[in-house]
C-alpha cells in the first residue's frame, strides 16, 4: 500500500451512530445544564436570604432589637456576591465561532472557536462561575448559622 492509496473504511453501525448523535448531544447540551443550575441557584440565593430575614425578624420580635454581628454580614455579603455570580453566567457572551470547523487549532493566538470547542468553552465559563457561587452559598448558609450561636 503507498501514501496515494485510500484507506479502507467501512459504513458506520446504527449503534455507531448513535453514539455519535449522543456524544454531541451531550456536549451541546452542557451549557443549557449549566443554564437550568444557575436558574436553580438563583431560585434558592434568592428565598434563603428573605426566609433568614423573616425569622431574624420573628425570633427578635417587635420591639426587641438583634444585635447584627460580623456573622451576618458574612452570611448576607456571601449570599450577595453568590448571586452576581449566578446571574453573571445566564448573560450571554459573544464568541467567535468558525461554525465550519469542528474544532480549533488551540496553538492559534485569536483564531475562532470550532463548534465543540464554543460548547465546551461556553459550559466552562459558566462552571467556573457557579461552582464559587454554590461554595459562597454555602458559606453563608455557615455564617447564618453562626449567628445565632
Amino acid at each position: 500500500m503507498t501514501s496515494n492509496d485510500p484507506l479502507p473504511t467501512r459504513p458506520l453501525y446504527g449503534s455507531e451512530n448513535v453514539l455519535r448523535e449522543k456524544f454531541a448531544a451531550s456536549i451541546a447540551g452542557q451549557s443549557e445544564l449549566m443554564d437550568r443550575l444557575a436558574q436553580q441557584l438563583i431560585s434558592i440565593e434568592l428565598a434563603i436570604p428573605g426566609i433568614y430575614a423573616a425569622v431574624l425578624k420573628l425570633v427578635a420580635g417587635e420591639q426587641a432589637t438583634m444585635t447584627v454581628d460580623v456573622w451576618v454580614y458574612g452570611a448576607f455579603g456571601c449570599w450577595f456576591v453568590a448571586l452576581v455570580l449566578a446571574l453573571i453566567s445566564l448573560i450571554p457572551r459573544t464568541w467567535q465561532v468558525d461554525p465550519t470547523l469542528l474544532r480549533a487549532d488551540t496553538q492559534a493566538k485569536g483564531a475562532p472557536l470550532g463548534l465543540e470547542d464554543f460548547y465546551r468553552k461556553s459550559a466552562a465559563y459558566k462552571r467556573r462561575l457557579l461552582i464559587p457561587s454554590a461554595l459562597l452559598f454555602a458559606a453563608g448558609v455557615f455564617c447564618s448559622a453562626m449567628s445565632v450561636f
